[in-house]
């Protein structure tokens, strides 16, 4: 995963890395039960290098803790490595700006080789942009959040693709929700049947 993640730090396959202060590849154990994966860095993560570090990370922290879910069990990334964002004509603040199709497309080979080192058994999206990074352009997280779905196959992964995919609302639209409270809420619900799944797979077999 080092060399990987070195790799990482030199990639222009799209234009974000001109913008960005550096690559934001992912953090935690390999191999890992669990992967999360978020649309892509914040500023906060830009600055310091390191996924869920800002405020959504901190609501990931408490969803995980309230599940029952040890963090040091989960490999976080993001399915684009570079911190897009626009300037506003007033103030220094930068401005977070969904990454396009085509910069998603871009950092797939990261995500791919990360699935592929990591080897989880669960993979959770947060967010639709990880979300169609793995299920496709025509999925609806509105209508599809919290179910438990078979991970699609991957030719790059073959065998060793994970077992279900489950996706959910990004951490960062609980920090933004009017009603910050049933934001959460409906977070946790969905984590927790992650929890549930996790926990009755018990010991993790090795592959």
């Amino acid at each position: 995963m080092n060399a990987l993640q070195r790799a990482a730090q030199g990639c222009h396959g799209c234009g974000l890395y001109k913008d960005a202060t550096q690559t934001v590849f992912g953090a935690g154990p390999c191999p890992a039960p669990l992967m999360f994966i978020g649309e892509q860095p914040g500023d906060r993560e830009d600055q310091e290098g390191e996924p869920f570090v800002g405020p959504a990370g901190g609501v990931l922290d408490r969803v995980l803790h309230d599940a029952g879910i040890p963090r040091d069990e989960a490999y976080l990334t993001n399915a684009v490595k570079h911190f897009k964002f626009v300037l506003p004509e007033r103030g220094k603040r930068r401005i977070h700006k969904k990454p396009s199709d085509a910069e998603v497309r871009a950092c797939r080979p990261w995500l791919t080789a990360e699935l592929r080192i990591v080897r989880p058994e669960i993979v959770v999206c947060l967010g639709a942009t990880a979300a169609k990074a793995l299920l496709g352009n025509s999925f609806r997280i509105t209508k599809s959040r919290g179910i438990v779905l078979d991970f699609p196959e991957i030719a790059e992964l073959g065998r060793q693709r994970p077992r279900s995919v489950l996706a959910t609302t990004h951490p960062s639209a609980v920090v933004r929700a009017p009603d910050r409270h049933a934001a959460y809420q409906g977070l946790l619900a969905d984590i927790e049947v992650v929890a549930e799944l996790l926990n009755s797979r018990g010991p993790r077999a090795k592959r």
